[in-house]
């Protein structure tokens, strides 16, 4: 975990300067909010490792064994039945492909995520709020030694705390098989 007051490289603005200097952990702990930076705006950034599959037709799921968390990515543009706003909030996902000429290549997916419930873009305490708009892309690249990379570039607006949108890129090789999973609860630390 970064020491408190370290959030360098994040566009925050005062009042998120403000709430992240405020943080600590031990309230988080006691409040049953272990969970705030495992939020979809910060959880691809925790170092762990995914497992995707279909969970149906139109529904990407990714598991994490950091927080033990479940991201869903809806290929329908609409939620179906109440939703309550949570840590992964909903997300609608649809495939880019570049035009141009010559053979299609494998697109991106570009992944809209809403209704969010607030959290920490870091474990210490950089706060996301509950008006964040998290878009996400996820390319697959082949190396040239044969490895698979999945390549994931967040982009993280948020007009209550940041001061413009906060962007990263996380990479992740792809593994031969489930060796090495192994699902942990989220921490607060």
């Amino acid at each position: 975990t970064p020491p408190k007051g370290a959030f360098g490289g994040v566009p925050l603005n005062t009042e998120g300067r403000r709430v992240a200097n405020a943080w600590d952990s031990a309230k988080d702990e006691a409040e049953g909010q272990q969970c705030r930076s495992y939020g979809a705006a910060a959880l691809m950034r925790v170092p762990g490792r995914l497992h995707i599959t279909w969970e149906n037709e139109t529904t990407l799921r990714i598991d994490t064994d950091a927080g033990t968390q479940t991201r869903l990515f809806h290929f329908v543009n609409r939620i179906q039945g109440d939703f309550t706003a949570n840590w992964q909030g909903f997300s609608t996902a649809e495939w880019e492909f570049a035009g141009g000429r010559g053979p299609s290549h494998n697109g991106d997916l570009k992944v809209v995520t809403t209704l969010l419930r607030p959290g920490y873009l870091r474990k210490n305490g950089v706060p996301y709020s509950a008006n964040t708009v998290l878009t996400e892309y996820y390319d697959i690249i082949p190396a040239p030694n044969g490895d698979t990379w999945l390549v994931v570039t967040t982009e993280v607006r948020d007009p209550q705390y940041l001061t413009m949108p906060f962007i990263t890129s996380t990479h992740f090789k792809k593994l031969p098989d489930a060796a090495g999973w192994d699902p942990q609860p989220c921490t607060a630390k």
